[in-house]
């Protein structure tokens, strides 16, 4: 500060460095420059042979200097005040001669009115604003245009593609953050130019049933003979419970229940040789008869020519092909088809199944069915659309809202209905975050896919592309396919993580006829659905470990026109006569888990809600108790494993509670650690190829649970069958798996305690 103070001193005076002291002045002369030297009364005492050396004088002056140097900085001070205000009110005046500077900022706000917004919206105030935006819109008048402009949109059609321009198109129009698309290069396999057949042949004579309009895509292309089983929904309990063999036969089932891939899988592992299947009825009262449907018979997700990684044009991968391919025929008929082949079958179907009277078991003796199945692969480009909404904290992780955008058929029911939710709910948030102060701490990303029809592939070709870091900033994925196929139920399938966020909404939500909330009781979490291989929700949980969720308003049967030329925007306003509201009441649900998912400082993940799914899994495995004993085992690991992710999820709850919420840095340090959670119930000892759906809770394969219990309950059924060293395998990989969760979930290394 003195050195400052001597310079500045200095400057003023236009000489060199001066010493300032109150009490003396020395000032030196050097040719023409002078100096002046100031020292306090000690130092001039101890050093004043330094000021008198050579030629210099030491010259006393009037101690009444010392005032007109301060006198003359005060002075200069005021005069740079002084010019400092002429020259900013002379700017403000050539800035805006009529307009006085202090005036400028209310005169501005009289000439456009910005409405107060308020700096953080709270959920009251996000809900009010999304349930007032949602009563302005009309979701069947979007519905009916998207069914009608859009029609016959088969994955890869020019419609299909023409449907996903206009998506991206309208995106933009909304001002979202960012608007694009991906591509992909698929096989599909479609009907060839020479027709499928159903053939009915005996001793004296050949004749045709049906040439199928609709077929099952991934079919084998083969010819097949031989008598026909009927096996009800072709279940493995309905196969177990068939009192004649279907080794070498064919076999026909009824729609529903399960995927048309599981009824195929089924049957072939018994040896069968081809399957018909049909919708009786009972289950789906069509008056037509002669109504053709379809669907795939891929046990899987994705494009089955390339597993496990993702069909990008610019890939070269050696050929190869999904395990879950079937290597029978299988074909969709008529019900009038399947009532014609019952004429030439015996034995009547038992009185349990609930199925139509004209139902039988078997072809009478000397009778046989031939299936002739031509389908072809044909490689096509489709299209993914995405719009994403920017977070305003962490932009990089968000929450995937998708749909799926093609349709065998009219497909009204199918993605209409999804692909109009989703278009709204783009509308409506766009709108909340540019108009109404919504600001999002996360981002929201809308997705179209296509290719559903064929088993989600666009979905999972785009989990494909990016598996290793999609778990890392996916945080969660809401379907919206088929959200509204009817008004009596709500049906929920979804991962334990998202339990607590859907029943909140599901308190929050009125439903439209009855007017009482969705919820009901707490049992409705013993009614969720496992998701199924046909929903595109699976594979965002099952292969690429990402909490998803799909729901829907339903009647207790199945929805008659999926999958058919029916499903169309006529019948589904006729069957389900308050559509609009429906639809109001389905994007409300999805809009309020947004809300929730990406408001907050904190991530809501209920990772407490898979303690239960592990402690009901040690349940059953003590019903082994005695089998595992006498194999030399123990369940003391898997006790272990439990109770270790228990104690992390206890931890990671009191940190949570501890944690100072507008400290983002400790916020996502635990949101982190939850984003986690699910990620690492993917097992990490089977290959991602091999078997892509990892997840040892909703998974398909060896390594999950279910498969550890089946495989138990093997041994006390048919122990020839039953193989110890992989049972062994199974206990200690599901084991490690829980424990890697549970140390996941505790955080770094030195937190984590537990004995190996």
């Amino acid at each position: 500060m003195m050195d400052q103070a001597r310079s500045a001193l200095s400057n003023l005076f236009g000489g060199e460095p001066l010493s300032y002291t109150r009490f003396s002045l020395a000032r030196q002369v050097d040719g023409d420059n002078s100096h002046v030297e100031m020292k306090l009364a000690v130092d001039e005492e101890e050093n004043v042979d330094n000021n008198l050396r050579g030629s210099r004088a030491n010259v006393t002056k009037p101690k009444r200097f010392n005032g007109c140097i301060c006198y003359a900085a005060i002075a200069v001070i005021i005069f740079f005040l002084i010019g400092f205000m002429i020259g900013y009110l002379g700017y403000c005046k050539h800035v805006e001669p009529k307009v006085e500077c202090g005036e400028m900022e209310s005169s501005e706000t009289e000439e456009e009115y910005l409405p107060e917004i308020p700096s953080r919206l709270y959920w009251p105030d996000l809900k009010a604003m999304l349930s007032e935006k949602l009563n302005t819109v009309e979701f069947t008048s979007t519905i009916r245009r998207l069914n009608e402009n859009y029609l016959s949109r088969e994955a890869g059609s020019q419609k299909d593609e023409n449907l996903a321009f206009y998506l991206e198109d309208q995106f933009r129009k909304l001002k979202l953050s960012k608007a694009w698309h991906d591509e992909h290069f698929v096989k599909i396999q479609v009907k060839d130019r020479v027709q499928n057949s159903v053939t009915i042949m005996d001793t004296s004579r050949v004749y045709l049933v049906e040439n199928p309009k609709g077929y099952v895509a991934y079919s084998k292309a083969a010819t097949v003979t031989g008598k026909l089983v009927h096996a009800n929904f072709g279940t493995k309990k309905d196969f177990e419970d068939l009192s004649s063999t279907v080794n070498g036969s064919l076999v026909i089932v009824r729609a529903g229940k399960i995927t048309f891939a599981e009824k195929v899988a089924n049957a072939e592992s018994l040896n069968a040789i081809g399957v018909l299947i049909y919708m009786d009825r009972a289950k789906f009262p069509i008056v037509d008869a002669d109504v053709s449907f379809f669907g795939h018979a891929h046990l899987g997700t994705g494009d089955p020519y390339t597993p496990g990684f993702p069909s990008f044009n610019h890939t070269q991968f050696p050929p190869s092909q999904s395990s879950g391919l079937p290597n029978i025929p299988v074909q969709t008929i008529s019900r009038s088809s399947a009532e014609e082949l019952f004429k030439n079958m015996e034995g009547d179907c038992p009185f349990a199944w609930q199925t139509d009277s004209s139902c039988k078991l078997v072809t009478s003796q000397n009778m046989n069915v031939r299936l002739t199945v031509n389908n072809v692969l044909k490689e096509i480009r489709i299209l993914n659309i995405f719009g994403v909404i920017k977070g305003f904290e962490e932009p990089g992780h968000y929450v995937v809202v998708g749909a799926q955008r093609d349709a065998w058929g009219p497909g009204a029911a199918k993605s209409s209905v999804g692909t109009a939710l989703l278009l709204e709910l783009a509308q409506i948030f766009s709108d909340m975050v540019l108009k109404g102060g919504f600001k999002p701490s996360r981002s929201i990303v809308f997705a179209s896919w296509s290719a559903g029809d064929f088993g989600a592939i666009g979905a999972t070709e785009w989990l494909e592309g990016y598996l290793s870091s999609l778990h890392l900033k996916a945080f969660t994925y809401i379907n919206l396919d088929k959200a509204v196929l009817g008004t009596k139920n709500f049906k929920v399938s979804a991962s334990p993580l998202l339990y607590s966020l859907i029943e909140k909404a599901m308190q929050e939500v009125k439903h439209p006829v009855t007017g009482k909330s969705l919820y009901r009781d707490s049992n409705w979490i013993n009614s969720v659905e496992k998701l199924s291989f046909d929903n595109a929700a699976f594979p965002f949980l099952a292969y690429s470990g990402i909490p998803a969720v799909s729901f829907s308003f339903c009647e207790d049967t199945d929805y008659p026109y999926l999958g058919t030329d029916m499903d169309t925007y006529e019948v589904l306003n006729r069957e389900i006569p308050k559509l609009n509201e429906m639809a109001r009441a389905a994007a409300e649900v999805a809009g309020q888990l947004m809300i929730k998912l990406t408001h907050g400082f904190e991530l809501n993940l209920n990772y407490e809600m898979y303690n239960d799914k592990i402690l009901s899994f040690v349940r059953d495995m003590n019903q082994f108790r005695t089998d595992i004993k006498e194999m030399g085992l123990n369940l003391q690991w898997l006790y272990s494993a439990r109770g270790d992710y228990f104690r992390a999820t206890s931890k990671l709850t009191t940190d949570y509670k501890n944690a100072e919420r507008t400290n983002r840095f400790v916020m996502k340090e635990i949101n982190d650690r939850i984003m986690k959670v699910e990620y690492h119930f993917l097992s990490p000892y089977v290959s991602p190829r091999d078997s892509p759906f990892r997840h040892i809770f909703w998974g398909s394969g060896s390594h999950t649970l279910s498969a550890l219990l089946e495989h138990l309950k093997l041994r006390q059924k048919n122990n020839h069958a039953f193989n110890q060293t992989l049972l062994q395998n199974q206990l200690a990989l599901a084991t490690w798996t829980i424990q890697g969760a549970a140390n996941a979930l505790s955080g770094d290394i030195w937190d984590i305690d537990n004995e190996f």
